[in-house]
């Protein structure tokens, strides 16, 4: 017994220090992770940032330019690629002085707040949380270009007929009360991503808010003067070849360039990017093929589109498998939409936004929440890894999306109707608005 006690004594003596040792750790660590400086600017994710910035304005300029100018009838191509340059730069100026604030500083659940008006208080060293290993002025230079694809991307709606005026007031008005508010939603802290909606590179910021502005504008202007009567066949598919593959290459900006830095998620983003984009553009190729006898040059290039559409809210959560499925869902799916439902529901969408970047970001939405796997992307976990939630939440940010986007833009359009019209008289319609709105034309 006399023996037992001090045992006792020591073991009693050991867990004490132990714990004593082991408080004493949990202070250190805490000190030194509230002395730890903050991650440091990388060079490495910094040259890869500027290199997919660069990526994305391509895609506008020159990409989409030639990618819809290809496919307007000559007389409009002008005023078509006009579209897409002017854009760029109203977009650059709206998001320098008002755009950005509103998308990604600190606000509320529905929009950010007025921090960063005029890009103040962005220095040379600024990072922010979302991007912290790369500058705050490349972080915005990136998201510009995004805001910049946007609402070009809106024009393929309303190809031949909107007057260059209107396009630019619907533009920057849209851009504000649409674009920004809903990339805070999804990206700036806003209520979507709080309840978990995953959007890697911009299903529903970009695609699904482009392709359903897109549809009202449409149902808004009304057919173009002989839709359905007339050829209006594309006048140089070349140019919108040449736009396609500009877009494709532009494209792994978009996606790998959304992981904000250089590493393993921006390599397995280009490599589902590149998957579902062949995907989907065989799988175009081969439905028209067997509907319609022959496989054509338009059908595959707007099939590479739409997988690169549906892609792009998955590309940092998928694998390669999942990026196979969703090309080819994305391929057949936007074939429908860009041809049966189109006619179905009676609207002229010129140059198919809604029948591609419409259905295939509410395809590519959805479906990220089926084949997001935990172990590409610890942030998303989809249906297949048994989390069926996660398709009700992708649902419910596609709705919203949806249902924000289509009211605001079509009370923009009826606000701009009335105030100075929208659409070019039938004459000048018919005389094609490379002359009408721009004084000159293509020889």
């Amino acid at each position: 017994m006399t023996f037992a006690h001090p045992v006792r004594a020591g073991l009693i003596g050991a867990v004490v220090g132990i714990a004593v040792a082991a408080g004493f750790a949990d202070v250190a660590l805490a000190q030194a992770a509230a002395a730890a400086p903050p991650p440091k600017i990388d060079s490495g994710d910094t040259a890869w940032m500027l290199t997919s910035t660069a990526l994305v304005l391509m895609m506008t300029i020159p990409g989409l330019a030639l990618f819809y100018g290809g496919m307007v009838r000559k007389k409009n191509v002008l005023a078509t690629v006009m579209q897409s340059f002017a854009i760029t730069c109203l977009m650059t100026i709206l998001w320098m002085v008002i755009g950005y604030s509103w998308a990604f500083s600190e606000g509320n659940s529905f929009l950010g707040g007025a921090s960063r008006f005029m890009l103040m208080g962005m220095g040379v060293d600024s990072t922010v949380s979302a991007a912290a290993t790369i500058p705050e002025s490349v972080f915005m230079c990136f998201q510009m270009t995004f805001a910049i694809i946007t609402p070009a991307l809106i024009c393929g709606a309303f190809a031949d007929r909107m007057k260059f005026s209107a396009m630019m007031w619907f533009m920057g008005l849209w851009s504000l009360l649409v674009y920004s508010p809903i990339a805070h939603w999804v990206w700036g802290g806003g209520f979507l991503g709080g309840l978990g909606v995953l959007d890697f590179a911009g299903g529903t910021v970009v695609h699904i808010n482009a392709g359903v502005a897109g549809l009202v504008c449409a149902l808004v202007l009304g057919k173009r003067k002989g839709y359905g009567t007339e050829n209006m066949a594309p006048h140089n598919l070349v140019l919108t070849v040449i736009g396609a593959a500009l877009l494709w290459v532009g494209w792994f900006g978009f996606n790998a360039g959304s992981a904000v830095s250089a590493g393993g998620q921006a390599g397995m983003a280009m490599a589902v990017t590149q998957i579902a984009t062949a995907a989907a553009a065989l799988a175009w190729m081969f439905v028209e093929w067997a509907l319609r006898g022959k496989p054509s040059v338009l059908g595959i290039c707007s099939g590479a589109v739409a997988g690169l559409v549906a892609i792009t809210p998955a590309s940092g959560f998928v694998d390669p498998t999942g990026a196979l499925a969703i090309g080819i869902v994305a391929g057949i799916g936007c074939y429908w939409g860009a041809t049966s439902l189109k006619h179905m529901m009676g609207y002229d969408d010129s140059l198919d936004a809604f029948g591609v970047h419409g259905v295939g970001g509410i395809i590519g939405a959805i479906l990220t929440g089926v084949f997001a796997r935990t172990a590409i992307n610890k942030a998303g976990t989809g249906l297949i890894d048994g989390n069926a939630h996660q398709v009700v939440v992708q649902i419910y940010g596609v709705l919203a999306t949806v249902v924000y986007d289509a009211i605001v833009t079509l009370i923009i359009l009826l606000v701009i109707k009335a105030v100075i019209g929208l659409r070019v008289s039938e004459e000048q319609e018919r005389e094609g608005l490379d002359i009408t709105q721009h004084g000159e034309v293509v020889q």
